[in-house]
């Protein structure tokens, strides 16, 4: 009874340390040192115009956050989502190589201009949906 019990606490630990990741930014990635190698890592930035190039589910693009670069390699089972475009904001998961490159295994990314502010005297930009739940009710005398 023992054993199992260590058995299945061991398993619960290390399915947790496998599956917990840290999200940095690309430049506390970057001030990491040797820490970056070693650990699941989540980094986000904007995609870099021009600068994706995909094959397949593999696609190979740079994040960029203010003044920082980062070279992204992902090699995941599903390709990117339809959001996946230049200017988006994306979200790598995987691990930093010591070949400079952020190896991903899992990639989210959210459209650019969806969430941009509507520009004045710009009538083809749509506004967010509003809700249809939204009723407007009789005021009570």
């Amino acid at each position: 009874m023992v054993v199992i019990l260590f058995l299945l606490g061991y398993l619960a630990y290390t399915g947790v340390q496998d599956s917990k990741s840290y999200y940095v930014t690309i430049s506390e990635l970057h001030k990491m040192g040797n820490g970056a190698y070693s650990k699941r890592l989540r980094v986000a930035g904007n995609v870099q115009p021009g600068s994706i190039k995909r094959t397949g589910t593999h696609v190979e693009f740079v994040l960029m956050e203010q003044d920082q670069l980062l070279s992204v390699d992902y090699t995941g089972t599903e390709a990117p989502p339809d959001t996946f475009k230049d200017d988006s904001q994306a979200l790598a998961d995987g691990s930093f190589g010591r070949d400079g490159v952020f190896h991903a295994k899992g990639l989210q990314a959210k459209c650019a201009s969806k969430y941009a502010p509507k520009q004045p005297g710009n009538s083809m930009q749509a506004e967010p949906a509003k809700s249809v739940t939204q009723v407007q009710r009789p005021a009570m005398p």
